[in-house]
């Protein structure tokens, strides 16, 4: 049977809604002058979630054009973690499957990997801007042997625009990923502290290009 992919989509945006609203339980693990990461046992896999939680100075709408999931995006250009990025197909005006692949890094122990997601954009009435993501399994994605398929389990970023400051964002972000392959947990762990640390900074960089 075909996946219903709009489905899955909605329950990750739905995951990371009462994510949003769930303080309990975080523990902080790396702060840095544009994000404070925590995390907490996953209740998708074996593995962790991590909360990144920033203000970008830039208007959503310059942050959102940063990170935004789409073909020819500017993901690819400044996040260190994304190598390509492509649309493998559209199901819906704000829902598409799509196919990432990552460089290698942590100095190698981690090698290129790639990730095949359901990908769904969605707009509050507040303006907040949601880019939510969960891993699926599509005809025209089947493993690259050059590759290690890692699985994201729901993730995603908001971006909240802050009452009164026009040109400030918050950025609230949750990652969960199961990298693949045979990695030591202990490289798991202290890779993706770092890992978001570089998202926020390099994404602060980006936001500062696109307004210049």
């Amino acid at each position: 049977a075909a996946m219903d992919y709009a489905a899955l989509a909605e329950a990750a945006a739905g995951k990371m809604e009462l994510y949003r609203r769930d303080p309990s339980g975080w523990q902080g693990c790396r702060r840095t002058g544009e994000v404070a990461v925590s995390v907490r046992p996953s209740a998708e896999f074996a593995g962790n979630v991590y909360r990144g939680e920033g203000v970008v100075a830039a208007s959503p709408q310059a942050v959102w054009e940063c990170i935004k999931p789409v073909a020819g995006g500017l993901r690819t250009k400044w996040d260190e973690n994304v190598k390509d990025f492509e649309v493998v197909e559209a199901i819906s005006d704000n829902v598409s499957v799509c196919r990432t692949t990552t460089p290698s890094s942590f100095m190698r122990i981690i090698s290129p990997r790639e990730f095949v997601d359901v990908v769904l954009m969605k707009q509050y009435e507040d303006g907040t801007m949601l880019s939510a993501a969960t891993n699926v399994e599509h005809p025209l994605c089947p493993p690259q042997p050059n590759f290690v398929r890692g699985f994201n389990y729901p993730c995603g970023c908001f971006c909240i625009p802050m009452p009164g400051e026009p040109d400030r964002t918050q950025l609230l972000s949750f990652f969960q990923t199961d990298l693949g392959g045979c990695l030591p947990q202990t490289v798991v762990d202290s890779f993706f502290p770092g890992s978001i640390a570089g998202f926020y900074s390099n994404l602060t960089k980006a936001v500062k290009a696109l307004k210049a």
